[in-house]
């Protein structure tokens, strides 16, 4: 007899076997492509479940990192083979220059940040680098793990996307320089909560998540955007106030406390020079070696911002008119993508940001990991060469400074061709890897199912076009032969 209750069948799963054509072709070592009779996702797996085989993936990798950093740990950040060795990490330096006595305020980083590093270097003995550095590294991997979790309950039905945040090359590479792993974790904490329309909590951490890095404003600046679209105004209302309270609640008590170095942070951003790798500073390299005009802090602040609003009037314009409404992660992508173009500062860790966005908006391996394989190409390029610039290392370790602008062209090339992907599927949803699996926003929340208001519009001024005048008669219907 039924019970009254309706049971929920499970859902079943996208497998990366059957779905995509570069992962097909690795699966001859267990056996081929899962059969077309299984049914993953309603079946018991046993005791590798999806979650465990995630965070041994994340584990393994996270060991990795660990290794490649290790000649560091053994004989100190030193210059230039910090460069060499590829382990360049801004922990000790901040570590070292908080036991001085210097105000995190003064460390150069978000006020938030900052802080943390202070925090954590009383949790370890004075003078003690290698402490404080392992720390750290623990801290990053639980932001991994909780990063990885946090993507995997965004997925919907393709869960095994989120194994890309777990081996990402460039987690490994660049994910224990800084911290950006935290506002990595935050802007993903703060997507899903959304997904579940948790509307204070989502604000909260993209609100944290802004404090920390910047980038996750512009999350919600795709939640505005999706937001007029479809009309859902009361959601993403409280998530827009509720971020601007964190951010407010977090930075108000450091800029009353040192107002001097709080608002040092942001004109020093302003009249810095154009940071390596991004294209100001590959403009100005290139001038220089031909003699001509190279651009002043001011004027790159200027045309960055000026760049980076024409990009954003172009995403806005997609979103906006595109003829299906965007998915939340294609325009989030979009925006984070075109402030890496744009930006005067570009660091190898900023590609981290795009990991569970690429993850989420564009999913096929093999863009995946070209776009990878190109940043690690520019990563290490990017460390021969501060290992010649900044710190005079032998001959026959550098790179000439051509090769090192190829490899920055190589990587803006490679986000670039995401963007253009991810604004494809925009344009044609068929080419949408997502919306294939007849799923609207799984990132969405309120946006997910929602009427698409232009859609909606077009067909009534449609229907209002193809209406049959009351002055005439209406054709009679034929049946065909």
């Amino acid at each position: 007899m039924g019970t009254g209750r309706s049971r929920r069948r499970p859902v079943r799963i996208s497998v990366p076997s059957r779905a995509d054509s570069l992962l097909r072709n690795f699966t001859e070592l267990v056996g081929g492509p899962l059969g077309r009779r299984t049914s993953p996702g309603t079946i018991n797996p046993g005791t590798f479940t999806l979650e465990r085989v995630l965070v041994l993936l994340t584990t393994a990798m996270a060991a990795l990192a660990i290794l490649i950093k290790n000649p560091c740990r053994t004989d100190g950040w030193v210059s230039p083979d910090q460069y060499y060795m590829a382990c360049h990490s801004q922990w000790p330096e901040a570590f070292a220059r908080v036991s001085e006595g210097i105000s995190f305020l003064q460390l150069g980083y978000p006020a938030i940040t900052g802080a943390f590093a202070a925090v954590t270097a009383e949790l370890v003995p004075a003078g003690s680098t290698l402490r404080y550095y392992d720390l750290h590294s623990v801290l990053a991997v639980v932001a991994w793990l909780v990063t990885v979790y946090a993507t995997v309950r965004m997925t919907n039905r393709r869960p095994w996307d989120a194994a890309m945040v777990a081996v990402a090359p460039m987690i490994v590479l660049a994910g224990f320089i800084g911290w950006d792993l935290w506002a990595v974790m935050s802007a993903a904490l703060g997507m899903l909560a959304f997904a579940r329309s948790s509307f204070v909590p989502a604000g909260i951490f993209l609100g944290l998540g802004t404090a920390a890095a910047g980038y996750p404003l512009l999350i919600f600046g795709a939640i505005a955007l999706l937001m007029v679209r479809t009309r859902h105004f009361s959601g993403p209302v409280v998530t827009g106030a509720a971020l601007a309270a964190t951010w407010l609640v977090v930075n108000i008590p450091f800029a009353l406390d040192d107002p001097r170095s709080w608002l040092a942070q942001i004109t020093d951003a302003l009249t810095r020079e154009a940071g390596h790798s991004s294209v100001w500073f590959a403009y100005n390299t290139l001038t220089a070696r031909a003699g001509g005009w190279e651009m002043e802090a001011v004027t790159t602040s200027v045309l960055a911002a000026v760049a980076f609003t024409l990009m954003g009037a172009g995403i806005s314009a997609l979103a906006l008119f595109a003829p299906r409404r965007p998915r939340l992660a294609q325009l989030t992508l979009l925006l984070v993508g075109a402030l890496i173009l744009t930006g005067r500062e570009y660091s190898p860790q900023h590609a981290i940001w795009l990991v569970p966005l690429v993850a989420l908006a564009y999913p096929k391996w093999r863009a995946f990991t070209t776009w990878q394989l190109l940043e690690a190409a520019h990563f290490w390029a990017l460390m021969m060469y501060l290992g010649r610039e900044g710190s005079g290392g032998a001959a026959q370790n550098n790179i000439d400074t051509p090769y090192y602008l190829v490899a920055v062209c190589g990587h803006m090339l490679a986000t670039a061709y995401i963007m253009y992907r991810v604004a494809e599927g925009i344009l044609e949803p068929g080419q949408d890897p997502v919306r294939r699996l007849d799923v609207d926003d799984p990132q969405g929340g309120p946006f997910d199912n929602a009427v698409d208001h232009r859609r909606q519009g077009r067909r009534h001024r449609s229907q209002i076009r193809t209406r049959v005048p009351l002055n005439r008669p209406a054709p009679e219907l034929k049946d065909h032969p």
